[in-house]
């Protein structure tokens, strides 16, 4: 099950971005290579969301993990090209078992542990796997329980941890099967072009879809991060993000490869055991939601405890970033943070500290064409074609300050939505770009890109285009708001207005003219000014952890209705 055209997968190889070698092929080199280093640390916690005690294993205590399992999934007939839906926390089970199935070339559909019969179902029905893979025990959680129903005569039921059902494989206490996985490694090689993972979309609206990337475009996408957050021979990461998406994988995972480094877990996110295993764990680069950073930041007696010495970069994403925030950490702690903007799909847009040294350039732009040196090449080339095209179609855009759509091509971006030819072609273009439904404007004189919203959430208010990130990134340096998000309210003169959803950090009585006036000391045009407010204490996320802002909308509007 091979991705691409064959003259594409040439030009990327010839190029550097891709190769010959499988994750697999990577993963045993470096376990040869450094057998004993550390490579693999679980949560402190572990016990409490999942089961059994924290491990670190050596690069040689996990690669025999990794070859027992492989072993144990072929003994159970599971082989190459067969799907294997995984339904597990970041422990280190979880990252074994990738490698297992990469290694016999399976694929791996990785879902979130808060899903549950509605959207398991939906995805079984898209990729019809051959097994299913959970643990015995997950914190509010019954896995098992839930999936059973919906196993059939075609799902074999696996499971790690204690206590295994008797309906179910249990993969901890598999035997080792040295002889029958060389043998079956023999008759069936796997091809670095062949379908590796199933991610998935959010799902917020509509069916969810499927992504599937190869290795290769594992690969392709890989340079992005180690190369931006300045990684070296052997680092600690710390990886709180789970893993079953870009950030996770194509930020963290890939990295951890290239540099042979140690993967320190973490889950769920808990803002103490965050802290504390950077204290103790010493990492050189970590991921973070911009609203933990934006938390620390503005809290000086959790800042003045924590001990960030042994970071070189951190990156963050998924919402725009707060130019205060990434000032602040920069000027202050000496901590340049790096912004990421990514999706399944395989978005490349990166802003490093080497690339934009100023922190308020770095919180708001992305460099206009981003030269990298790929994987297994030797000189910086392009990594991503891009451009931007009017919402409504027509020519690309040249001129600056005009929002566009971003429609990308290149080695990380994936081929289609697995078995969905119509989702496929309204996701690509004629000529082979992939449309993001992200909307950007071309500014500083051609050299940045700059993010200005999704296509489906812009405001139109009074037929002007109001972008709510735009207003959220703002937002996001309130001192008295924890969280902000803002969204359309429907009007019969203007069209829409502009709502907020706010959460007042510390229980603080935020008001309208709190938020209004805050934009106004930022010279914010007044008709882009929120015109209602609403008070949450949370605001619903998806599982990676993004602001759902038409859930947001919906819920305010249900307060509406009620007259609050």
């Amino acid at each position: 099950m091979i991705v691409s055209g064959e003259s594409k997968r040439q030009a990327y190889r010839d190029s550097g971005w891709w190769g010959d070698q499988t994750l697999a092929d990577m993963f045993f080199a470096n376990a040869q290579q450094h057998a004993g280093r550390l490579a693999l640390v679980d949560a402190p916690n572990r016990a409490d969301f999942a089961f059994g005690a924290p491990q670190r294993l050596t690069y040689a205590e996990l690669a025999a993990e990794v070859e027992r399992l492989a072993g144990a999934l072929v003994a159970a007939g599971i082989g190459k090209d067969d799907v294997i839906v995984i339904q597990l926390p970041n422990i280190s089970e979880f990252v074994a078992l990738y490698f297992a199935a990469a290694t016999i070339g399976a694929v791996v559909s990785p879902v979130a542990v808060q899903y549950r019969s509605h959207e398991l179902a939906t995805m079984f029905g898209i990729v019809r796997p051959r097994a299913f893979i959970c643990g015995t025990r997950m914190h509010h959680a019954d896995h098992i329980g839930v999936v059973r129903p919906l196993l059939g005569d075609g799902i074999r039921l696996m499971t790690v941890g204690p206590d295994a059902p008797a309906d179910a494989l249990d993969l901890s206490a598999e035997p080792p099967r040295p002889e029958l996985l060389a043998s079956y490694r023999a008759a069936n090689p796997v091809d670095a072009d062949d379908v590796f993972t199933i991610c998935w979309t959010s799902g917020t609206t509509g069916v969810p879809k499927g992504v599937p990337r190869s290795h290769n475009h594992w690969v392709g996408i890989a340079p992005g991060t180690y190369v931006a957050a300045r990684l070296q021979d052997g680092d600690v990461m710390l990886n709180p993000f789970p893993l079953i998406n870009m950030a996770s994988i194509g930020g963290i995972t890939m990295s951890w490869l290239r540099v042979a480094g140690t993967m320190v877990l973490h889950h769920p996110f808990d803002p103490q055991v965050y802290l504390a295993q950077i204290a103790t764990e010493r990492p050189s680069f970590t991921i973070a939601p911009p609203a933990v950073l934006n938390m620390l930041l503005q809290n000086e007696a959790l800042l003045a405890k924590v001990d960030l010495s042994s970071l070189r970069t951190i990156g963050s994403g998924s919402a725009p970033l707060a130019p205060a925030m990434v000032q602040g950490f920069q000027e202050r702690l000496g901590l340049p943070v790096i912004n990421i903007f990514g999706s399944n799909e395989g978005m490349t847009l990166i802003t490093g500290p080497d690339d934009v040294p100023d922190p308020v350039e770095r919180a708001s732009y992305f460099p206009n064409g981003l030269y990298l040196t790929p994987y297994h090449g030797s000189e910086p080339a392009l990594i991503m074609q891009s451009r931007l095209v009017p919402p409504q179609g027509g020519d690309p855009i040249v001129d600056e300050f005009v929002p566009g759509e971003l429609q990308i091509k290149g080695p990380a971006v994936f081929e289609g939505y697995w078995q969905a030819p119509e989702q496929t072609a309204a996701a690509f273009t004629e000529d082979g770009f992939f449309r993001t439904g992200d909307l950007f404007q071309i500014e500083q004189g051609g050299r940045f890109l700059r993010f200005v919203g999704r296509c489906k959430d812009l405001i139109i208010r009074g037929g002007v285009n109001i972008s709510p990130e735009e207003i959220d990134q703002l937002l996001g340096g309130h001192s008295l708001l924890a969280e902000a998000c803002v969204f359309a309210l429907p009007d019969p003169v203007l069209g829409e207005r502009i709502g907020v959803a706010v959460v007042p950090r510390d229980g603080a009585d935020v008001t309208l003219d709190d938020v209004t006036g805050f934009l106004r000391q930022a010279d914010l045009a007044v008709f882009k000014l929120p015109e209602r407010l609403f008070r949450f204490t949370a605001l619903p996320r998806n599982v990676t952890n993004k602001v759902m802002r038409s859930e947001v909308r919906e819920l305010a509007l249900a307060m509406m209705d009620q007259g609050d």
